[in-house]
């Protein structure tokens, strides 16, 4: 495979935030640190020569097009969206044939970071979230438009789709559901609401791990699942606490065999 340096290069140059990824996974801790220097993106390309790209979400963020195994079709829901709300900007295609589209954060308005925002379609937008890059494997450019700020209304309406997603209660009132809850409820209401008050995230974050693991749940699958929980709180918690906290949790299950 190419090495990539020149690129990653050329990225840094232009203040993005560049991590080397051997397959999707990075080799190195970013979390809350610094954007690499050229020198330093230099040397982990002579040590990983094959190494991919990703760009840290922390200055743009990004509308996730992609067709799920669940039946979900972002590419049908997004035809389904007001075409102004997307002007164009830079965008690619992706890996297994999804389309990323890349916008500016605003100043004036904050933006989280929301998985599932529509069916097929999630915003990738936390500060130490990441997107893999053209020219990485997989990866390439469908345009060269420079990305552009994203439209004040689109903002708008992501962060409206959060406080709707926020009223389960309301919802679950008007539905008049009377069925007994159980463990599994509490698990899925956890997942769709986030981690909860700021003193409790991490307690809840390893109880959520443990439950995963209690239902045989794969890691990989597992993983995905905590990072959705946390993306859906409202001050989700670092990356570096979620994986320590999930690797701490995997771990002691490994120990334990599992059961």
């Amino acid at each position: 495979m190419k090495n990539l340096v020149k690129v990653a290069l050329a990225y840094q140059a232009k203040g993005m935030s560049v991590l080397p990824l051997l397959n999707k996974r990075p080799l190195i801790k970013f979390a809350d640190k610094p954007a690499l220097t050229a020198d330093e993106i230099k040397e982990l390309w002579k040590k990983y020569p094959t190494a991919n790209i990703a760009l840290k979400t922390d200055k743009f963020f990004v509308v996730d097009i992609d067709r799920h195994e669940n039946g979900a079709d972002g590419f049908s829901s997004f035809e389904q969206l007001p075409g102004e709300l997307f002007p164009e900007t830079l965008s690619q295609t992706t890996k297994h044939g999804g389309k990323q589209l890349f916008y500016l954060k605003r100043t004036d308005m904050a933006l989280r970071q929301m998985i599932g925002w529509q069916p097929g379609i999630d915003i990738k937008a936390h500060p130490n979230n990441y997107v893999v890059v053209a020219p990485s494997e997989g990866y390439s450019w469908e345009n060269k438009h420079p990305i552009v700020e994203a439209p004040l209304e689109l903002v708008r309406t992501i962060n409206q789709a959060r406080i709707t997603r926020g009223r389960t209660d309301r919802i679950s009132e008007d539905l008049n559901l009377t069925r007994e809850r159980n463990s599994t409820t509490d698990l899925l209401e956890t997942i769709a609401v986030g981690l909860g008050d700021q003193g409790q995230r991490n307690k809840t974050l390893a109880a959520l791990c443990g439950a995963l693991f209690f239902r045989s749940v794969k890691p990989r699958l597992a993983y995905k699942l905590v990072n959705m929980a946390n993306a859906n709180s409202e001050d989700p918690l670092p990356q570096r606490e979620v994986d320590r906290t999930f690797e701490s949790i995997l771990t002691r299950e490994m120990q334990n065999g599992g059961g």
